[in-house]
């Protein structure tokens, strides 16, 4: 999956979750929950949302590479 389309899937849940996080601003290296009000809930919902979105499994080992947009890009695009 090319970072375009990672960016686009990522900030579309993002905004669905939380509609108040300043995502214009996103900075790729820090973790969301260090930008913008994401508690432990939203994070589970915005990897629920992403397994569906892109049709795959995500261990929950592997939920912390997935906090922020940069680690989101590394995973995905790895996939």
């Amino acid at each position: 999956m090319r970072d375009e389309d990672i960016d686009r899937i990522v900030l579309d849940l993002l905004r669905q979750i939380a509609p108040e996080a300043p995502l214009d601003s996103l900075e790729s290296h820090r973790l969301f929950r260090d930008q913008f009000e994401f508690d432990s809930v939203d994070f589970l919902n915005f990897i629920l949302k992403l397994e569906k979105e892109t049709g795959g499994r995500i261990s929950e080992l592997d939920y912390p590479r997935l906090s922020s947009l940069h680690g989101c890009r590394t995973y995905l695009g790895d996939s």
